[in-house]
């Protein structure tokens, strides 16, 4: 049988770890990752030692996928930074995959917070961000905050508003990232 290359291999884990998450994050365990992969116990440990290198690893591809996105939208215009992220949060907010694999992830981050100090990591990277984009950090900070809260509310379904007021909700904090820099 010929060997799969070890990304490929890394990458189908994560996948089947991903897929665990969306059905029951408490049952995410190293032999469901294996079987659920088609990989041997020992494969999977080869790529990922314990169940928190596992999780850190889906943690870490998870927001290195939402900055892959912004970095991709962002631009070098003052204020890029911090559009392209309220832009991604809200496209992220009305995407139902998207939103099914945050809730697994933040499952896994509730199940085991030991997982956060990564997270916390990121997100203090992002922060200085912000604060550097070449806009009123004030400012940039707020929509960081709203984007976030808009995020979550449509995440757990805690009202979010919807149609034509979303829209301008949006577009609101995307013109706060075309304020004059400072």
């Amino acid at each position: 049988m010929p060997r799969r290359p070890a990304g490929e291999t890394r990458d189908k884990l994560l996948d089947a770890a991903a897929r665990l998450l969306l059905r029951d994050p408490s049952k995410l365990t190293l032999d469901a990752v294996a079987e659920e992969a088609g990989v041997s116990k020992g494969g999977l440990l080869y790529h990922f030692s314990s169940k928190g290198q596992l999780l850190d690893a889906v943690v870490d591809r998870w927001e290195a996928s939402f900055q892959a996105r912004i970095d991709a939208d962002a631009g070098d215009e003052p204020g890029g930074w911090t559009r392209a992220y309220a832009d991604a949060s809200a496209r992220d907010g009305t995407d139902q995959h998207a939103r099914e694999i945050d809730s697994g992830i933040l499952a896994v981050l509730a199940l085991h917070p030991e997982r956060l100090e990564a997270v916390r990591a990121r997100y203090a990277g992002w922060q200085a961000r912000f604060v550097d984009d070449g806009i009123d950090p004030v400012e940039a900070t707020i929509v960081r905050l709203a984007a976030e809260g808009l995020w979550f509310c449509e995440l757990l379904g805690l009202a979010p508003p919807t149609g034509e007021l979303r829209e301008q909700v949006v577009q609101r904090l995307l013109a706060l990232t075309r304020e004059a820099p400072r």
